[in-house]
């Protein structure tokens, strides 16, 4: 982040990171030296004060890219000079493949100031230019929020290249019984109790079935009845019953 102005920015942009499983966040010449230390920065790091403590400060952005082999340069604006231009997707996929390419690469996104963003001396520091597909009529984006897109989309490619699982892994324990896929045998016997039902109520007239009940044992069958489904079925069975038998 260069020149970041708002400690609070520098808060969010620390649990930005951090929710994506990054933790090196870099600032150039904050406005405020002890920025990291600030209460509004401390309040919004929320969770994230490792990262936000951990912060390195650097006095210019040369200083901060010497370790850096592939810089992307995070702008709104179209630049009719300096590096070549990508998306923010295409960023995480060269970044990706920098990385895994280049034994001691470092790769890292700069940011420029809240109001007024990168300069094009600082863009002109780094490889590629990269934008954030957002709307046109309204494009501007808070520094924090646009670190967390980047962030996003690197942990992404990350991931997605490693083979490793997208979604949270499951906390549930072992699986309900009832949600296993019901036997034949009792899908059978509830289709029996359901003809049953059916001709109790007098929905099916049994010297004239027609094709009731084939038609009723595909529908069923397809569905692939669980143990629990088919008990709450046999149940419905058992009322449609009690019922017409009361009417009687």
């Amino acid at each position: 982040m260069v020149n970041p102005s708002h400690p609070g920015n520098v808060g969010s942009a620390a649990r930005a990171i951090k929710t994506m499983g990054f933790s090196e966040l870099v600032l150039v010449a904050p406005k405020f030296p002890d920025v990291t230390s600030q209460p509004e920065a401390v309040a919004l790091a929320s969770g994230a004060l490792d990262v936000l403590e951990g912060a390195q400060v650097y006095d210019s952005l040369e200083a901060a890219l010497a370790p850096v082999t592939l810089a992307f340069a995070l702008t709104a604006r179209v630049r009719d000079l300096g590096p070549p231009p990508c998306d923010i997707r295409q960023a995480a996929e060269l970044a990706r493949g920098h990385l895994a390419d280049t034994a001691e690469g470092v790769a890292a996104v700069v940011l420029g100031t809240e109001r007024a963003g990168l300069t094009n001396a600082q863009i002109a520091l780094c490889h590629r230019i990269c934008h954030i597909p957002a709307n046109p009529e309204y494009s501007s984006l808070n520094v924090a929020q646009a670190l967390q897109l980047a962030a996003w989309e690197l942990r992404y490619a990350l991931l997605a290249a490693a083979g490793a699982p997208l979604l949270p892994a499951s906390t549930a324990q072992e699986p309900a019984r009832g949600a296993a896929p019901a036997s034949g045998e009792a899908v059978q016997a509830f289709l029996a109790h359901w003809e049953e039902a059916l001709v109790g109520v007098g929905f099916l007239d049994p010297a004239h079935p027609k094709k009731l009940m084939p038609r009723m044992r595909h529908l069923f069958t397809r569905l692939e009845l669980s143990r629990d489904e088919v008990d709450m079925m046999r149940g419905v069975c058992t009322a449609m019953l009690k019922k017409s038998r009361n009417g009687q």
